[in-house]
């Protein structure tokens, strides 16, 4: 396992952890769009780069394997948030991009395996012209066809946004106008970003989850007051993508941890994945079961042994001194009764 799998979860150095339950090999990868060249020298080269981790277990992870160069691609930064989807039996990386002088944009990268090559579905962007845009997500609707779900950045509005667009068959282009689902504010966990002059509200890493009760819900992230980077989600009142999106009132994880996502593992289990301190190089993967309540979410238990050296904002002042030596612990059932 060691050799095959040297990254143990605890260390693995990671912003935006999406996690992908590959139901063709059985192994879960996620995605990063920096090395740890001090663990891994041999990486380090001039290109730009998305590497993959591979995994059995979610504990024990593969080196940085290089899925995606940046080679003649036309962004060569803000490498932000890569998700990987499968869309009709192939791979799809969905991430933020941008050039020197230019807006954020996000767009697809498409590949036939989990581990690349990706190569850009089309040459330009998916989001809006002119629009400052991040976090890029997939989401099919109940007639089977594909929307972008993304930020339309605070730095450019001011009140965050989310937005979605209707993409092409092929996941290569917008083939309708955006739509603005809802903005940051109107959250009631979300507080104003201040501080080095600024004075706005986020909005980040936008997912859609279907429950098993039919209900459609979207977790996002922001920042509370005293509470750091924050995870909260909202209902569509109609079951779809056009909302009206009702915020639940409290948040679902409050303690500088966010940009989260949900996934079952292939014992069934629903985890959220997302990355905690958000304090660049602390960044870890944290990993919580999860349980569905009608059309509410719970947070179980975290399972990675890493909430002690991530705990941050309205709880930092609870963490202990000295470093977490809790090991990893996945419950034996998926099966919960709290009442």
């Amino acid at each position: 396992m060691a050799v095959k799998y040297p990254y143990h979860i605890r260390d693995v150095h990671i912003s935006d952890p999406f996690i992908l339950a590959d139901p063709v090999s059985k192994h879960y990868y996620t995605y990063v769009q920096f090395a740890d060249f001090e663990r891994f020298p041999h990486l380090k080269d001039n290109q730009k780069h998305f590497y993959a981790l591979e995994s059995e277990d979610l504990i024990h992870w593969t080196e940085p394997q290089v899925c995606f160069t940046q080679d003649d691609f036309w962004a060569g930064l803000d490498y932000w948030a890569p998700e990987c989807h499968i869309w009709k039996g192939r791979y799809y990386i969905i991430s933020s991009f941008r050039a020197p002088g230019t807006y954020r944009r996000c767009q697809c990268l498409v590949a036939d395996s989990p581990l690349g090559p990706f190569k850009p579905v089309r040459p330009e962007p998916v989001t809006p012209d002119g629009w400052h845009c991040l976090d890029g997500t997939l989401y099919v609707d109940r007639s089977g066809k594909p929307w972008m779900v993304f930020c339309h950045e605070w730095l450019q509005v001011c009140d965050g946004q989310i937005a979605a667009i209707p993409l092409s068959d092929d996941l290569g282009e917008a083939i309708g106008d955006p739509m603005i689902l809802f903005r940051a504010s109107e959250g009631p966990w979300t507080s104003k970003m201040i501080g080095h002059g600024a004075n706005g509200y986020v909005t980040d890493g936008p997912f859609l989850h279907r429950m098993q009760n039919g209900t459609l819900i979207m977790l996002w992230s922001s920042f509370a007051e005293n509470g750091g980077y924050t995870t909260g989600y909202a209902r569509s009142a109609s079951g779809e993508i056009f909302g009206p999106w009702i915020q639940e009132p409290l948040p679902l994880y409050a303690m500088d941890g966010a940009h989260s996502m949900l996934f079952r593992t292939f014992e069934g289990q629903l985890v959220m994945s997302l990355h905690a301190p958000n304090e660049h190089a602390r960044k870890r993967i944290l990993l919580f079961e999860m349980e569905e309540e009608g059309d509410s979410l719970h947070i179980i238990n975290e399972i990675t042994g890493n909430w002690y050296n991530a705990i941050g904002g309205i709880a930092g002042n609870y963490a202990y001194r000295e470093p977490c030596v809790e090991e990893p612990k996945f419950s034996k059932t998926t099966r919960y009764s709290f009442r």
